[in-house]
């Protein structure tokens, strides 16, 4: 295929003004990349697209390109009338070679001929006739090149369309190339799955300016500029839509009438179809398009006495819609149609269909209150109420954007000023804490703030306070707003009031970000002040999260109860998930923070609720020892905030490659991943994220033996002899602190943290905290009296929940007794700890080990040198890729996989390498090679 690989390149795209493609320059550019990669030879390609989008000037494009370099190109394009002919469309690809079929044996040769029609004789089987046309065309190859180009792939009949399936996927290690092009979800029988497709985007804005002028050089640039802006970048309306404008029009002379968008604009290509149909058929079909399900009986319903199915039989006889009769369903045959039809409607029209839908739909509240919206005239409270309340129904099964639509809607339709500023407000909120789309709560924060009372709006000042910690504000500044919002409000600390409860929920974060215990104060007095009582979860969380050394213990039995009833809402599963982070419960209702990940892949579940699922997982993971699916999913998350711009939550998962990396012993990436939370942290006053990247350096500088280290940074986080107030992560940190005061001769100090640490209420918040007590008191208690605890300590139930930090007690408790000179007893602990900590991959530990069990005169496997960087050849080709300048999208279309899975490896590979991004990959693998080479 390298041959045609220079066919279809920059060049291809040279010529005169007026028929050079515009703004497709990338596009055949990865034509051109793909079918000349020198790793591939034989290669299919799919392209895609909306209508009017271009696909068959690229097909065009590529051809011509072709055929000047010497290719052989054979075309066939889908023809509607002659789906329903077995092989037209093969005929029409094969007629330039009918002369060559002599070239394949009789069996084969004859059983093309008569699938083509050109010979007689019995219908042929079909994988011998797909097996002549692969051995036709790779014979003919031989000679010379192949390019197969094919337009309105779902168009030919299905037998072309099995026969193609077939070739294009034999294809590797000709000289044959397959490029076939097809409208975006039009069906089709040519099977596509694990063929790379590339989809044709809309043109930019620049590139659609280029287009006007060159194709309406005489329109004004006003004018050019308003039809930019309504044909969104499609080709077709480009070129159109000025055509429909007078000459005055054109030149300003007149006003311009309002122009109909894209997809209205594209309608136009069925409008004539459905003009023709009868009145009564009309009538059915706009109250299918409006009813949106296919539900026929619904349909009927509504349509009462003015129409029936059986008006529907000439839309059906113009391929207008398909109806099954096996579950009643109504269905257009492309969406575009069932548009069509709205337009051509009247506004009267539209509204009585949609009261008639709303009538008959009295038991479905969401879709009632909608079509109620849609049938409205002027502003209504009654139906803006009842839009509220199907906004709220649908934020609670996780449709944040649904939710947001439906209150934008609501706020349209209410008749105060401050009713339609609190749910504007509403609507910004649930776009910020939910829905990903940040650009879009912008906007209506701005609306919401228009009128006086949406500065005062809980839901703006929580949305506000967001939005302020996302694009690089600080912490201070987002807290103080929304205190003082609470302060001010006319809510009387009611806790039935939602917007207050929300607000409170977002000062807990605020609080936790900020890792000062001063910043807690006002929120713990709101949340008291709450009557007649705090909400359940508000509470627990206030206990659990904020300072659970001191009062998380004896919140444990309603954490318990919540996590019995934890449900599916996705809000309330992230945060009871929030509740249970240290008291180690993430792994009782794991099940359902999988749930939410594989919902938010799906696109199903709320972005943050997604991103929180991840950051729960890979806490719950890198505790239980799943240190890759940490890093994973850590991976995962990271794109997930590149793709959404949620850049304030990336410390998050950061933290989580650098804690994996740490206790793998690669203290190179560890170091360069936790440099990066704390040069974005500090300026912004996020110190809990601080805090976290102090937990990860401690526990690296541990692994590689700088105890020294270790300490000054385990002081950071929590100073010795108290376990730091407000800064929960500090209870993670106390075992490092203790073993590294230990190494460096600080007994005082070890001994005063391990008192501290009694004191607390860790013990009595998990098996996990309670076995981090009890080691710290046995390594500050000399002699024998400290076998007892370390024997206490690893009784405890649960232990294969903490594999790592199991082991490193076995590691001391083992040194413990080589000291006391019970050997064989010493080599037992030890051994369990190098069997752990190797299954773990945790090399520092299985280094320290090993040297402990020599120390004992007992031989050791070799440790595996510390830091040693190790890509697998995946790995190692994205890097690679990556390096030369290609995108992920690039990247993924010559693997065969998608962008995001190119993503979540680079963000698995930068750790490994030592670096934070794309821009460092160069150098990361030139010394790659150079250790390799050592």
């Amino acid at each position: 295929m390298n041959d045609l690989g220079s066919t279809v390149g920059p060049a291809s795209t040279v010529g005169p003004a007026s028929t050079r493609l515009v703004g497709r320059d990338r596009d055949l550019a990865f034509i051109h990349s793909f079918f000349g990669n020198s790793e591939v030879h034989g290669a299919a390609l799919l392209l895609s697209g909306e209508a009017g989008v271009g696909k068959t000037a690229v097909l065009d494009a590529v051809a011509t390109g072709a055929l000047r370099d010497g290719v052989r190109v054979l075309r066939a394009a889908g023809v509607q009338f002659e789906a329903d002919i077995s092989y037209a469309g093969l005929n029409q690809l094969l007629v330039p070679l009918f002369d060559d079929f002599d070239v394949l044996d009789s069996v084969h040769r004859d059983a093309l001929r008569v699938a083509v029609g050109i010979g007689g004789g019995p219908a042929p089987d079909r994988l011998l006739t797909s097996t002549a046309v692969l051995l036709l065309l790779r014979l003919i190859s031989a000679r010379t090149p192949l390019l197969l180009v094919i337009d309105d792939l779902p168009w030919l009949d299905r037998a072309t369309n099995a026969v193609l399936g077939f070739v294009a996927r034999r294809l590797v290690g000709s000289r044959i190339g397959f490029l076939a092009a097809s409208r975006t979800g039009s069906d089709s029988f040519f099977e596509s799955s694990g063929l790379t497709e590339r989809r044709l985007e809309p043109l930019d804005d620049a590139s659609s300016a280029e287009l006007l002028a060159l194709a309406h050089p005489d329109v004004s640039p006003a004018v050019r500029r308003r039809i930019a802006a309504e044909a969104r970048g499609n080709p077709l309306a480009l070129v159109e839509l000025p055509m429909a404008l007078s000459a005055e029009q054109r030149a300003t002379l007149a006003a311009v009438p309002g122009v109909l968008p894209l997809s209205e604009r594209l309608q136009a290509m069925f409008a004539s179809r459905v003009a023709g149909l009868p009145d009564r058929s009309r009538q059915i079909l706009l109250l299918a398009a409006l009813e949106g399900t296919g539900d026929l009986a619904a349909v009927e319903a509504a349509a009462s006495d003015r129409a029936g199915v059986d008006d529907l039989a000439p839309a059906e006889q113009n391929r207008l819609v398909t109806i099954s009769t096996d579950n009643r369903r109504l269905s257009f045959r492309h969406p575009l149609i069932g548009s069509a039809v709205v337009e051509l409607a009247t506004a009267a029209e539209r509204r009585r269909a949609h009261q008639a839908l709303a009538d008959v739909l009295g038991d479905q509240l969401e879709r009632r209150a909608w079509h109620l919206g849609e049938a409205a005239v002027g502003r209504d409270e009654t139906v803006a109420a009842l839009l509220e309340e199907a906004a709220h129904r649908r934020l609670r099964r996780g449709d944040a954007l649904g939710a947001v639509a439906a209150l934008t809607r609501a706020a349209g339709l209410s008749p105060a000023a401050s009713d339609e500023s609190r749910r504007l407000a509403e609507a910004a909120y649930v776009g910020v804490d939910s829905g990903g789309e940040l650009e879009d709560a912008s906007r209506l924060l701005a609306g919401a703030q228009a009128h006086p009372t949406g500065q005062q709006s809980l839901h703006a000042a929580a949305a506000s306070a967001f939005l302020l910690i996302n694009r690089d504000g600080d912490i201070d500044t987002a807290y103080r707003l929304l205190v003082g919002a609470i302060e001010s409000g006319e809510h009387g600390y009611d806790a039935s009031d939602d917007a207050l409860i929300e607000a409170l929920h977002v000062l807990v974060l605020l609080c936790w970000y900020g890792g000062d215990p001063k910043l807690w104060e006002p929120l713990l007095a709101f949340v008291d002040r709450l009557t007649p009582k705090p909400p359940e979860l508000l509470w627990v969380i206030t206990q659990t999260f904020a300072d659970p050394a001191r009062t998380g213990a004896a919140a444990l039995p309603r954490l318990t109860e919540l996590i019995a009833t934890v449900g599916d809402d996705p809000t309330r599963v992230i945060r009871v998930g929030t509740a249970s982070v240290f008291p180690d419960r993430l792994g009782d209702f794991r099940w359902a923070t999988r749930r939410l990940a594989e919902q938010g892949r799906a696109g199903t579940a709320p972005v943050r609720r997604h991103l929180g699922a991840l950051m729960h997982l890979g806490l719950d993971y890198f505790h239980l020892g799943r240190w890759d699916d940490a890093a994973q999913l850590a991976a995962e998350g990271l794109t997930l905030c590149e793709e959404h711009d949620y850049r304030f939550f990336a410390w998050y998962f950061q933290y989580i490659q650098a804690a994996v990396a740490a206790a793998q012993g690669d203290a190179e990436s560890s170091a360069a991943l936790t440099e990066e939370i704390v040069r974005w942290a500090t300026p912004r006053g996020t110190h809990g994220a601080r805090f976290f990247a102090c937990h990860a350096r401690a526990l690296a500088a541990l692994g590689s033996g700088d105890f020294e280290t270790a300490y000054q940074h385990a002081c950071t986080l929590s100073p010795p002899g108290t376990v730091a107030p407000y800064v929960p992560i500090a209870m993670w940190g106390t075992m490092d602190l203790v073993e590294a005061a230990v190494r460096t001769g600080r007994e005082k100090e070890a001994a005063a943290h391990a008192a501290a640490m009694r004191a607390s209420s860790m013990a009595g918040l998990s098996p996990r905290l309670e076995l981090l007590v009890l080691t710290c008191e046995a390594l500050t208690t000399p002699g024998k009296a400290a076998v007892d605890l370390f024997e206490r300590a690893l009784s405890l139930p649960g232990p294969e929940r903490w594999p790592f930090d199991v082991a490193r007690v076995r590691l001391f408790y083992g040194d413990r007794l080589r000291r006391l000179r019970a050997t064989t007893e010493g080599r037992e602990q030890l051994a369990q700890a190098l069997e752990a900590f190797q299954r773990l991959g945790a090399k520092p530990w299985v280094a320290r080990t090993a040297a402990e069990l020599r120390a004992g005169g007992q031989s050791a496997p070799t440790a595996v040198r510390p830091g040693a960087v190790t890509l697998t050849a995946q790995e190692l080709q994205i890097a690679k890729l990556a390096a030369t300048g290609l995108t992920n999208k690039q990247i993924a279309e010559r693997l065969f996989l998608s962008h995001r899975t190119i993503g979540t490896h680079l963000y698995q590979i930068y750790p490994k390498l030592g670096i934070t991004s794309r821009a460092a990959l160069r150098d990361a693998l030139s010394q790659l090679d150079t250790d390799e080479d050592d």
